[in-house]
């Protein structure tokens, strides 16, 4: 429910889940990144988390409410276009959620982020002594091509994090506009209130079931 502010009116912007998963991802990533040399079963394992968290997301996109959905935040060409075009000016940014520039940022983030899970999979190390739960499916050859994939795949995943973190400054220094303390409050004073709806608890049970159990499976090569 929309509270009255002094500046306008204070909105639920962000729910529960879309935080969680944003800051699980966050911290999973940088413990991924610690992990990778020396201690590779927790970096296993964390990466089971990641796939677990990545697919909770995108279907919260389609099943979560108000700002979650990719239909509330992803725009086509002439929307961003118009957007960016803004960018220049020092005007606060009103926009509920992601702006139409951001969804590219976290559809990209989404996509890396699935294909560097998605390549440790299949990824083994230059002995042959470790690998993902599939790397017996394919040749050493191609596990050894496939591990190179998932490096260069954490490169690019590191340009776009860098990339958020630019941005997320430029509109705290730029813009005037605060968004690390609506992803930490999941409130933020906006004009008027956007309408934003939110999604039945039965949902949320069902999408962290099957994140869940979609990556456990993973986790075992589907071997039960």
């Amino acid at each position: 429910m929309a509270e009255p502010s002094a500046a306008g009116v204070r909105v639920r912007l962000w729910d529960g889940p879309v935080r969680v998963v944003h800051w699980l991802l966050a911290i999973l990533v940088a413990f991924s990144w610690w992990s990778s040399e020396d201690h590779l079963n927790w970096h296993r394992w964390s990466g089971y988390a990641i796939i677990g968290l990545v697919l909770f997301r995108i279907y919260w996109g389609f099943a979560g409410g108000g700002a979650a959905r990719f239909a509330s935040f992803v725009k086509g060409p002439k929307a961003v276009a118009a957007y960016a075009a803004t960018l220049g000016r020092r005007e606060v940014s009103t926009t509920p959620g992601h702006n139409p520039l951001g969804a590219l940022s976290v559809l990209a983030i989404l996509g890396v982020l699935l294909v560097q899970v998605g390549t440790g999979l299949f990824a083994v190390d230059l002995d042959a002594f470790e690998g993902g739960p599939f790397s017996d499916r394919v040749s050493f050859d191609l596990g050894r091509q496939i591990a190179e994939w998932h490096e260069l795949s954490f490169r690019v995943l590191q340009a776009l994090v860098g990339l958020h973190i630019a941005a997320v400054l430029f509109y705290l220094i730029w813009k005037r506009s605060n968004l690390i303390r609506p992803m930490i409050t999941g409130q933020r004073v906006l004009p008027a209130d956007p309408g934003l709806s939110g999604a039945p608890i039965w949902r949320l049970v069902a999408g962290a079931v099957l994140a869940a159990a979609i990556a456990w499976m993973l986790s075992k090569g589907f071997r039960f």
